[in-house]
């Protein structure tokens, strides 16, 4: 007898297993499996990134959805918690203003996301131009 399953597993701190890809298909599956209202907030989120980069980048690395362009390589990531959804600016540091959630790495900086609170679309989509002209890590 074999185990169906019905879905993306949810690692640990509610994340969906994703394998690796690179495109729109990968990330638009880990969005899909999101749990609960953080499918929203991803769909939410891509939206505001793709209005704001047009020509974005997108794959899905470490069961993460990555955004970057050709010219400056990857600029943003976004992981999901138990608790909310976090966004990472991986150069976040050179943001004018910073993004709220420090880290370890002196040059990334969080913006996390709980349920019921409202998304800033016009800081985000301010936030998302200004990662997406900092030369990052290669595409």
């Amino acid at each position: 007898m074999t185990k169906e399953t019905t879905g993306p597993v949810l690692l640990s701190g509610g994340n969906p297993q994703i394998a690796k890809g690179d495109g729109d298909g990968p990330v638009q599956a880990y969005i899909a499996a999101m749990p609960a209202w953080k499918s929203e907030v991803g769909r939410q989120l891509d939206a505001a990134i793709s209005q704001a980069i047009p020509d974005v980048r997108k794959a899905v690395k470490w069961n993460s959805p990555f955004y970057g362009t050709t010219e400056n390589g990857w600029f943003l990531g976004i992981h999901c918690f138990n608790r909310y959804v976090k966004i990472a600016f991986f150069h976040g540091a050179a943001l004018n203003p910073l993004p709220p959630g420090a880290s370890k790495q002196k040059n990334v900086r969080y913006l996390d996301i709980h349920e019921n609170e409202p998304i800033d679309d016009a800081q985000l989509i301010d936030w998302v131009r200004q990662a997406s002209r900092i030369p990052g890590d290669p595409i």
